[in-house]
């Protein structure tokens, strides 16, 4: 629906969104002025309300759909916003629940996202350290009070360590159609390695580096609908995983500050640990969509996520355990009679990409990119995942399907001897994939975690 020009009618009297807007109208106590939606993978909105002849910028943040609990958790997001602004931290100032289409009305804060599009790198240090700041403070909240919202606290070192991994393994094992042997891997490297001297635990955001900033501060922490209980690493850990689709700056430096504000005691080791089981979240929730994608999907980006969030916990795992892992030789696209045919796809879905509904003809432009390189590519790819796979089962599967079924089965008996031939297989394969999905990943090509370094605690 255009917001261009706006019609307060056609808006309220929607078929899908009238009841919502006229309920957010009642919400806020003021008229509807203007509507913009976010293209996104959930629902959300940008809207104006008019009240007392001031106008106030909003933010509709739906359900996405995809969780038997999406609902509940959205409430327990609120909540949590909630509790946050009450002691100090920024965030949006929470409006109400949208109960016919559930979803959040917040303020829509000031500021704008990713550390990429700082002015400077000083202004990049200054926001990344701020933010270390509301993390610290987040992370010394009273424990209690999340669990009066419903954050269960844990009780053993698993439940400290892994936090939301048990939920995220139900939605893939119910969602599984195929073999996932780099998701089997990492799930058994986690639960083998529980880091069991870990012992405190805090109020963390769930989904760290999501803020708003301007002027070298942070203006608003937004998108923390994974609020848990658990080892505050998760945060931190999880700012690897941020920066590799908006770069955050030096995290070394960034870590060693929170480390010396809150006098942590954690090894570098720790922090991969946790860097790991936030990153296979990723594949966890989207590897069943890329086997048997719904229509509509925008196959590319999800194909992008579900191979860089698997490939890097792999990548550090094996920094962990001191694997070395040489990428493969991608070669050259193959050149035949009839690549004009895709060449002749792409050009004229980037020209349609100017008229209609630009978010879906981009989709389906990445979709003819990549229907193009696995022209150029696919067979041989392929071919020398077979060849790779043969050489560690010591036979040759007869397909992908038959290699994947093998691998899965030796991922979920891995031990430290026999993961490296793994890992390396697996890092390897998912690196043809990348280069098959090419430009196309946009923020994610050539995507690598930064390498951490600590000093010595002492």
């Amino acid at each position: 629906m255009s917001s261009e020009p706006f019609s307060r009618d056609d808006f309220l009297n929607d078929g899908e969104w009238g009841a919502p807007f006229r309920e957010i109208e009642g919400l806020v106590g003021g008229e509807l002025v203007h509507a913009e939606r976010q293209e996104r993978w959930r629902p959300a909105w940008f809207f104006d309300i008019e009240r007392d002849g001031e106008r106030l910028p909003l933010y509709y943040r739906g359900d996405r759909g995809l969780e038997p609990d999406g609902v509940d958790t959205l409430r327990r997001e609120m909540q949590v916003l909630q509790l946050l602004e009450a002691h100090g931290i920024p965030v949006p100032h929470i409006y109400g629940f949208c109960e016919s289409l559930p979803g959040i009305v917040m303020e829509r804060a000031p500021g704008r996202a990713n550390l990429a599009t700082a002015d400077s790198e000083d202004e990049r240090r200054a926001v990344l350290r701020h933010y270390l700041d509301l993390l610290a403070e987040i992370h010394r909240l009273p424990t209690s009070k999340f669990e009066a919202l419903g954050c269960p606290m844990p009780q053993t070192a698993a439940e400290r360590s892994l936090g939301d991994i048990p939920r995220w393994e139900r939605m893939y094992q119910r969602g599984k159609n195929q073999p996932e042997p780099t998701i089997e891997l990492i799930l058994g490297w986690l639960r083998e390695n529980v880091p069991t001297h870990r012992e405190r635990v805090a109020p963390v955001v769930g989904d760290a580096g999501q803020f708003l900033f301007d002027q070298g501060r942070v203006t608003a922490v937004i998108d923390i609908e994974f609020a848990a209980l658990s080892d505050p690493l998760a945060d931190v850990g999880a700012l690897l995983s941020r920066d590799l689709s908006e770069p955050l700056g030096d995290l070394s430096a960034g870590i060693q500050y929170y480390r010396e504000i809150t006098g942590e005691d954690f090894e570098r080791d720790d922090l991969l640990y946790q860097a790991v089981r936030f990153m296979v979240v990723t594949p966890l929730s989207t590897c069943y969509l890329c086997a048997k994608p719904p229509p509509g999907l925008n196959l590319v980006q999800y194909e992008s996520w579900n191979s860089v969030y698997g490939r890097i916990p792999l990548q550090l795992i094996a920094e962990i355990e001191g694997v070395e892992i040489e990428s493969p030789d991608l070669g050259h696209p193959r050149d035949h009679r009839y690549g004009v045919v895709s060449d002749a796809l792409v050009e004229m879905l980037r020209a349609s990409a100017k008229d209609g509904d630009p978010y879906a003809w981009d989709t389906a432009a990445r979709l003819a990119e990549y229907v193009r390189a696995v022209d150029q590519h696919g067979a041989r790819f392929e071919a020398e995942d077979l060849d790779e796979t043969a050489a560690l089962l010591g036979r040759r599967p007869s397909d992908w399907r038959d290699a994947d079924a093998a691998l899965e089965q030796l991922a979920m008996q891995a031990t430290r001897d026999t993961r490296p031939g793994l890992l390396r297989l697996l890092v390897r394969r998912t690196l043809r994939r990348e280069a098959l999905l090419g430009a196309a990943m946009r923020e994610l090509v050539g995507a690598e975690a930064q390498r951490i370094e600590l000093p010595p605690l002492g």
